[in-house]
């Protein structure tokens, strides 16, 4: 599936970046001054079906975000059988301004679930470059009786971070996953899990980071 997601305007506000802006001793630098460009390559999963999902990056390069208005799992009482498991895999095309590589700090996931006693559910996320190892997905567990909002933060420490290549253009790839399980709640009740927004207050951000590369 192609063209599943479209890129949006810049958005008027993100969360700060979870590293400094600039660190001489890690070699992160200022965001650059020229935009990055993010187009979506392709898109395919049961949690982002087409014309469901929207990317904008921050007016400072600081983060950009993924949202989402149609990613639910779900189980019990009438839920499709096959709902319990809702997925989404991203491919984009990043430019960044010459003389500068990014990688991904942390980032930031939301959404709202309704579990019930003895239910559960889980988010899970990974994201990597083409043509480099996935990197390990993180998991994040919740349990019931839940009915609020919810978040969940992956970080990555400065050593660990993982820098797209300079000087080659490699597509980034992001997948996720909402899983939801009735467990010991009754067959009835319908426990559920999104990671969507209908008013665009509901966002995945992906925080950057950014340092030079080498002169050639």
């Amino acid at each position: 599936m192609t063209g599943g997601l479209f890129l949006s305007g810049a958005i008027a506000a993100l969360f700060a970046t979870a590293l400094p802006a600039h660190d001489p001793s890690t070699g992160i630098v200022d965001p650059p001054p020229d935009k990055i460009v993010i187009k979506v390559a392709t898109v395919n999963g049961s949690g982002c079906p087409q014309g469901t999902a929207a990317v904008a990056v921050s007016p400072d390069n600081t983060a950009f975000t993924v949202t989402y208005s149609d990613y639910l799992a779900q189980v019990g009482g009438n839920s499709d059988p096959t709902a319990f498991r809702r997925n989404c895999q991203l491919n984009l095309t990043v430019a960044v301004p010459g003389g500068f590589t990014y990688a991904i700090a942390s980032a930031d996931y939301r959404g709202f679930a309704s579990l019930q006693p003895g239910a559960s559910s889980t988010e899970k996320a990974s994201y990597y470059f083409q043509g480099s190892p996935s990197t390990v997905a993180i998991t994040h567990p919740f349990r019931g009786p839940y009915n609020d909002n919810w978040q969940a933060t992956d970080t990555t420490e400065w050593a660990q971070l993982v820098w797209a290549p300079c000087g080659v253009q490699r597509n980034f790839n992001i997948n996720t996953e909402l899983r939801v399980s009735a467990g010991t709640s009754a067959p009835s009740a319908t426990s559920f899990m999104t990671m969507d927004s209908t008013d665009g207050d509901i966002s995945t951000i992906y925080h950057l980071a950014w340092k030079e590369c080498p002169s050639s």
